[in-house]
């Protein structure tokens, strides 16, 4: 396992993520609530660039024409055909079966860190 510094906390705040690229990967670096995640910017459905798509939140059980949203910010939607994933897990929201790589990250010192390897 590598460990990887990636960028301070003042780059990313929260609500945010970064871009960043480590050994070849494409990963996103999520600021969700204050805590940091990292996900593999590629969907498992089509291998869509999968950080180029909207975090949101989802629906909860509401009345007509009214729209209540939980979960805020930790789902990360594909831009192409719009699977769902728990930022926080890496998991996807349909099936037990599918999700996106996530990476550990660790925060000391107000620097952001990933890290990669088995």
């Amino acid at each position: 396992m590598a460990v990887y510094p990636i960028a301070s906390t003042e780059e990313i705040p929260e609500g945010t993520f970064k871009m960043i690229q480590i050994q070849e990967k494409s990963i996103g670096l999520y600021n969700v609530k204050g805590d940091y995640y990292a996900v593999n910017n590629y969907c498992p459905h089509q291998g869509a660039e999968l950080c180029k798509g909207i975090v949101c939140g989802t629906t909860l059980e509401s009345q007509v024409y009214e729209f209540i949203y939980g979960r805020e910010q930790e789902i990360l939607r594909c831009p192409w055909h719009g699977w769902e994933f728990d930022l926080r897990t890496g998991k996807s929201l349909f099936s037990e079966k599918v999700r996106v790589r996530s990476f550990p990250v660790s925060v000391e010192n107000g620097q952001i860190s990933i890290t990669i390897g088995k």
